[in-house]
């Protein structure tokens, strides 16, 4: 075959270390052969084997009532929700790719994160982002940013999934490498789960979908690189999706669930051929024995490395009893899907691979994987520096802007802007599921099918918080996720997360990851909200630094009637306008500095994780009541932006409101201290409302009452809901 041979410099070329290198003669008991070379730096590699982070990972509440798999178990997270029904949902990143390719890295994250969950047997309902770009005074990030939205509008709707909730940032430190955090929601009666395993030995293995090329080679150590000068070059690791052929796979791969023609089912994402096939095989506690002489080609003269290392789009390899495989090829085969047999289960935990009659590489499995051998390290730490440089900084020192001023700058802000022009290019409400539509709650709600009940679902990230507090930013990441989800009306049951870092090998970027996992732990913890999985990026830097560290969540929740469903907009002229929660009331960290100041600095708000967990309990059990009429949580721009919010985000007609505060400084109307939110109820129920505080121990105060066309707070604002509005919802245009 010509390979080359394998030295220690190729290893490194390979991105692995002389340890590991020296690790795998040990394996092996020789030196391995190129392939074999290839084969173990993909699975070695970070995206593969969390080798750097899956020791603090570990760390997080991985368990609860709720569960049916454990964090990292199976290709996604499953939740009981009850009815014989479970909920498999995800997050994935797609940074590197979509910084080189826009409109295909972003396409082909949408397509791989929801071969995860139809894969499990899921159908998916529902599709999140979560997406972070340079500024748009930049030429280069109006490309990536109409790229990535495109890319994933097209792919989804293709698809007719739709997608539904989201968020988007502007910050100059991810200029050169965006974030783009893709999220997919399926539903799955509990009898068709379909599990990520070779089963017994024995055993047939195919491959089912489109054919293999050369696109993605490498992808997967490609996401495990800092981006720099020549990752132009790396263009042919970014993979090229086909959004018809996925449709197509979606349905064979849910009839061949209904009808249980399957042992295991995997998709072939990061690493291709030889990803699947050692996780499946290392979780059955098998073997598998493969011929690429088999498998379908898209270009001629590939060789085994190639083949195995692959990450063509839309394929799934997919392990049956003998006896199934006519059933399994009747279905696949009605979907005019191409599926050939490669290879079969084996008793002895050998990855053994065949080419042209030869072993082209022999690994015992269980080696390769994550939760096997490969390689766990602890990284060193160091708090950096600048933490306590930016936290004493004194806003007093900046010269104050009026109220009004600042709100209307902050309305028309990037980050706090609406982002109807992201959105409506998607097609959210396809498959007439879609209870509440982005822009109008603080989460989206989705109908169980079938059923009157729902599912309430969003992301949610602060990467300033984050870089200034790296624990608080990981604890408010997970608080303000649950926050937005009960503010729609959803009791929140679990979570998944992609963490987008630095490179871990530098221990100030290490301590970040460390204290963000330790913040998200203790918020689950206290919120009752278990991790079920997620994805871990780092290496997201280039040139002039990394990004700065972003945790960012996707929660879920479940409501138990559709009628608890909750929109953020003031619903009827005369409703009591309500202020729960308090909190200390500082500028650190929040949009004012940002847009006002150009500053990302200050001491942040407490979080109290034990009130968070009061108002958001209280929250729930009034909204089922019945006595909540709107609520919104209080977030980026504070109080006043929240309420500026309730006033023009109405679906049929937009309400003013008339406020009255003691305070009115810039602290107490632009602070985001978390643990608040604001609703509105009709005066009869504002007695009601007050008992409940009290039991819950919720800061409790009435601040205004719901009015026509006009946002006023004392003395300081007096806007009109119209002018608000053509702020807030042309700025992005």
């Amino acid at each position: 075959m010509n390979d080359p041979v394998v030295t220690l410099e190729l290893a490194l070329e390979h991105g692995l270390s002389e340890e590991e290198y020296q690790r795998i003669i040990d394996i092996l008991g020789r030196v391995p052969s190129y392939t074999e070379l290839g084969i173990f730096s993909v699975m070695w590699s970070e995206h593969c084997s969390y080798k750097n982070s899956i020791a603090e990972l570990k760390k997080l509440p991985r368990e609860g009532e709720h569960l049916l798999v454990g964090a990292g178990e199976e290709n996604a997270g499953l939740v009981d929700i009850g009815d014989g029904l479970a909920v498999a949902f995800k997050i994935e990143s797609h940074n590197h790719p979509s910084a080189l390719e826009p409109y295909q890295g972003a396409a082909t994250g949408v397509g791989g994160i929801m071969r995860d969950i139809f894969s499990m047997g899921a159908r998916p309902i529902a599709g999140l982002d979560s997406l972070r770009f340079g500024s748009l005074d930049d030429p280069h990030t109006r490309y990536l940013f109409d790229g990535v939205v495109s890319g994933i509008a097209d792919y989804g709707n293709c698809l007719g999934i739709p997608t539904v909730a989201g968020e988007v940032y502007f910050e100059e430190s991810y200029r050169g490498n965006p974030l783009i955090n893709v999220m997919t929601v399926g539903v799955v009666k509990t009898e068709r789960i379909i599990r990520a395993t070779s089963g017994s030995p024995g055993n047939s293995v195919f491959i089912v979908g489109s054919a293999t090329g050369r696109d993605g080679i490498h992808g997967a150590t490609f996401a495990s690189e800092e981006l720099d000068e020549q990752s132009a070059e790396d263009r042919s690791s970014v993979q090229v999706g086909d959004p018809f052929t996925e449709k197509l796979l979606l349905e064979a791969t849910l009839e061949i669930a209904k009808k249980g023609a399957a042992v295991g089912v995997q998709d072939m994402g990061a690493a291709g051929i030889t990803c699947s096939t050692s996780e499946m095989s290392a979780r059955g506690n098998t073997g598998m024995e493969i011929d690429l002489d088999l498998v379908h080609l898209r270009e001629d003269g590939m060789t085994p490395y190639e083949i195995m290392l692959s990450e063509s789009q839309e394929r799934m390899l997919i392990v049956c009893q003998p006896e199934e495989e006519d059933e399994l090829l009747d279905i696949i085969h009605k979907w005019e899907l191409p599926a050939v047999k490669i290879g079969r289960t084996t008793d002895d935990g050998m990855l053994r691979v065949l080419f042209k009659g030869e072993a082209a590489a022999e690994i015992p499995a269980w080696h390769l994987v994550l939760g096997g051998g490969a390689p766990v390290y602890q990284r060193g730490y160091k708090k950096p520096d600048y933490i306590e440089e930016l936290r004493s900084f004194d806003p007093r020192s900046l010269a104050e802007v009026d109220p009004e001023t600042a709100l209307r700058k902050l309305l028309a802000y990037p980050d706090i802007a609406c982002k109807a022009s992201v959105y409506h290019q998607y097609d959210h409400s396809v498959r007439a599921g879609t209870v509440i539509e982005p822009g109008f709650a603080d989460a989206a709600v989705i109908r169980i099918p079938g059923s009157n009940r729902g599912l309430a679902m969003k992301t949610d990230g602060n990467g300033r918080i984050t870089y200034l507090d790296p624990y608080i930013g990981g604890a408010w990441a997970v608080s303000e996720a649950a926050r937005n989800v009960v503010c729609a009306g959803g009791k929140p049951v679990a979570i998944t997360n992609c963490l987008n870092f630095g490179n871990p090998y530098k221990p100030e970027i290490f301590y970040q990851f460390r204290e963000a996992v330790r913040g998200m732990g203790d918020a689950c913890r206290a919120l009752g909200t278990p991790v079920t999985g997620g994805n871990v990026s780092f290496y997201n830097e280039n040139p002039d630094g990394a990004v700065y560290p972003t945790p960012v969540i996707g929660m879920l929740g479940l409501l138990d009637n559709l009628d608890q469903a909750t929109s953020m907009a003031f619903q009827n002229d005369g409703d009591v306008v309500v202020l729960l929660g308090k909190g200390n009331l500082k500028l650190g960290g929040s949009s004012y500095l940002k847009a006002l100041a150009g500053k990302i600095a200050g001491k942040l708000p407490y979080l109290d994780l034990q009130a968070e967990r009061r108002l958001q309990d209280l929250l729930l059990m009034a909204i089922k009541s019945g006595i909540i009429n709107s609520a919104h949580d209080i977030s980026d721009g504070g109080l006043a932006v929240t309420l500026a919010e309730c006033c023009i985000c109405g679906r049929e007609e937009r309400l003013g409101v008339m406020v009255e505060l003691d305070d009115i400084s810039v602290n107490a109307l632009f602070s985001e201290a978390p643990s608040r939110a604001v609703v509105s109820v009709n005066n009869d129920d504002l007695v009601e409302l007050m008992m409940m505080c009290d039991d819950y121990n919720v800061p409790f105060l009435p601040i205004g009452m719901v009015c026509s066309d006009y946002l006023q707070i004392g003395d300081a604002v007096m806007i009109m809901v119209d002018e608000m509005a053509e702020l807030y919802f042309n700025a992005l245009k």
